[in-house]
């Protein structure tokens, strides 16, 4: 499924006028992590072909997975507090809804209140606070804690 769709890597797979999502020739599959299958898109803003950052979307189910999120993003510094992380998560819809997710986890540190805000804005559901085992904090950059959002389809 990957390599099909990294024949249209340098035009904007997904749009909503602001921003444009392209594919990455990343690979988001790993085994490791109970990661199944992936995307990785950059985000640009239309037009101007200016680096925003990137959104993934993580395919399969793990304990790994559990405290990563099926969803994760990161805006470049300069690019913050424009909205770009819920605007990209939009542009996915498409795609979440031709993979017939019903819902998808979002994860965010306790202290990113930002990240938190996006999925919040996204209509997601806090699910809880889930405290991260040692084994999994070296995956989650150190994180003690994880919020887990629950973003469901049909909201």
């Amino acid at each position: 499924m990957m390599n099909l769709l990294r024949l249209f890597s340098r035009k904007p797979m997904f749009s909503d006028g602001e921003i444009d999502l392209v594919l990455s020739n990343q690979e988001v599959a790993d085994a490791s992590c109970g990661i199944e299958d992936g995307y990785l898109f950059c985000i640009y803003r239309t037009g101007a072909r200016d680096y925003v950052g990137y959104v993934s979307l993580r395919l399969g189910e793990s304990p790994a997975l559990y405290y990563l999120g099926h969803i994760g993003y990161r805006i470049e510094e300069k690019h913050r507090g424009h909205g770009y992380a819920e605007k990209a998560c939009r542009c996915m819809l498409p795609l979440l809804r031709r993979l017939n997710l019903d819902s998808v986890v979002i994860t965010a540190n306790v202290e990113n209140l930002p990240s938190r805000r996006t999925a919040e804005k996204l209509g997601c559901a806090l699910e809880r606070i889930a405290p991260v085992p040692p084994a999994y904090q070296g995956i989650c950059a150190g994180a003690r804690y994880k919020c887990r959002y629950i973003w469901r389809m049909g909201d």
